[in-house]
């Protein structure tokens, strides 16, 4: 995709400049973790590359980070060479830190001073993310599962100081890899490491709450642009900056008789022609502390009202404690 500037109403190409993965994009993607990928970096080429030796063999972790929401981790890899298999080297990645979960616990608490076990991990949901200029087209097919733990982004260094962080979207991904993989190392990493979507929240038979979700979201994310989905082992998560952060500023439990809102403001904060109920002191999993029941797209202007109130909330909190 051609990127252009306006000089006096007129599309003036950008060109595209020379990139070195190490120097320009590993840098400059390990000191904005928390605006690309909302993690925290761990180890990498700011400080010093972690390292485990598994079957024999020496594995290089280029970018370690952790998301700090989900507790879990990300490896960063930095591709120039195009072919590479996304699934071996994604797997394999995933294989060393499943089999030395002590040695990543303990880079984490050395690097960030914390005081984490191996059992406040949720391995379940590690990832890898691939970073390369490009992706052959056998690479960008090879990520066409519903539940694959690897992310492909190209990224490219223009002129005026522009940089371009492209997703590469799976196409179709409705098949799982482990139907059609039987490879050992697949088979003993999926065990542990799994990636959401509907089919784990929304259960085959609710056919209403699933009617109900594709069209608040498809009127959500056109209501607020930015939005972006995130899908949890428990809740759906639509996102937003804030400062810095990548925060969720509405969260969704599917259940049998509709949508199970949760939004970030407090009770008080405003009226509402959707019955509001008061969760900022009750256990649930989501973060917000404000819920209602969606059964019916006639609630949907007042949801999605509430929705714009969460999202003016949670951005006014720049700065502020979370």
């Amino acid at each position: 995709m051609s990127i252009y500037t306006i000089n006096q109403k007129k599309l003036v190409p950008i060109s595209e400049r020379k990139m070195d993965l190490e120097r320009d994009i590993q840098k400059l993607t390990e000191e904005n973790l928390d605006i690309l990928f909302g993690s925290t970096f761990v180890s990498g080429s700011l400080n010093q590359e972690f390292s485990v030796r598994a079957q024999e063999q020496d594995f290089y972790i280029d970018t370690l980070a952790f998301d700090e929401s989900q507790k879990s981790f990300v490896i960063i890899e930095y591709k120039k060479d195009r072919s590479f298999s996304v699934i071996d080297q994604g797997f394999a990645y995933l294989s060393a830190m499943l089999n030395h979960k002590a040695d990543f616990v303990l880079e984490l608490n050395e690097r960030l001073h914390k005081t984490v076990t191996k059992s406040d991990i949720d391995w379940e949901q590690s990832r890898v993310i691939f970073i390369s200029p490009e992706f052959t087209n056998y690479q960008k097919n090879a990520i066409n599962f519903k539940d694959l733990p690897i992310f492909l982004y190209e990224a490219h260094l223009y002129e005026n100081n522009l940089v371009e962080y492209d997703a590469i979207k799976p196409y179709r991904a409705s098949e799982s890899i482990t139907k059609l993989s039987h490879d050992k190392t697949i088979a003993n990493v999926t065990k542990e490491v799994h990636v959401y979507n509907e089919s784990d929240l929304v259960k085959p038979a609710w056919t209403n709450t699933a009617d109900l979700l594709r069209q608040f979201e498809q009127q959500l994310m056109t209501t607020i642009r930015e939005t972006k989905v995130k899908y949890t082992k428990y809740y759906i998560a639509y996102t937003c900056r804030r400062g810095h952060d990548i925060v969720n500023y509405v969260e969704i439990v599917p259940q049998q008789q509709g949508l199970k809102l949760y939004y970030r403001f407090y009770f008080n904060f405003t009226k509402s022609s959707l019955p509001l109920v008061d969760c900022s002191k009750v256990g649930h999993w989501t973060n917000g502390n404000t819920t209602t029941l969606l059964s019916s797209t006639d609630q949907f202007p007042e949801a999605l009202r509430l929705a714009s109130s969460s999202y003016d909330f949670i951005r006014q909190q720049t700065g502020k404690k979370k």
